[in-house]
């Protein structure tokens, strides 16, 4: 029996935010928080996305601390249910990408946080050219799924310096 496919997707990749350098952090690193400059960050991004009326139907996370702090201060702001998907911690590529959503319930409006180089070489992918994801930058990408390579388009970069303030 087929499933049916899940159609357009309006996909948004989050970096998770500053979290200061990894080589000062004396602890295991799945554990290095947001510094205050990255939680300003993940705060402005969301207030940013509430006011232009972005809904997402879900935050889908890492389960490293900066990146789950980040997705919390995202999912609150913007009102969304927020999920912990382990695989968002390791290496995603593309069929990784497709089963985090799949299992998610295939949802059309959702936002992944996670990391690099992960979420610059997706979005690269995903779109045919290179983009570099710094820490805090959200790419949203509209696609067909399941996603192919090159198949997607670009909508937004929005990267954490473009919303000062």
């Amino acid at each position: 029996m087929s499933r049916d496919l899940p159609g357009r997707v309006e996909l948004c990749l989050l970096r998770h935010a500053h979290a200061g350098d990894a080589t000062r952090w004396a602890g295991d690193d799945e554990l290095r928080p947001l510094t205050e400059k990255g939680r300003r960050q993940a705060e402005r991004l969301a207030r940013h996305l509430a006011a232009a009326g972005f809904a997402p139907d879900v935050v889908l996370t890492s389960p490293l601390v900066r990146a789950r702090e980040t997705a919390e201060i995202v999912a609150e702001i913007l009102r969304a249910p927020l999920a912990v998907d382990m695989r968002l911690g390791e290496m995603v590529d593309l069929p990784t990408l497709e089963r985090i959503l799949a299992d998610a319930g295939d949802p059309p409006r959702p936002i992944l946080v996670g990391h690099d180089p992960d979420f610059s070489e997706l979005v690269s992918e995903l779109v045919g050219a290179p983009i570099a994801m710094r820490k805090g930058t959200l790419a949203r990408i509209d696609a067909e799924r399941p996603l192919e390579p090159g198949a997607g388009d670009l909508r937004w970069l929005l990267p954490p310096d473009l919303l000062r303030g």
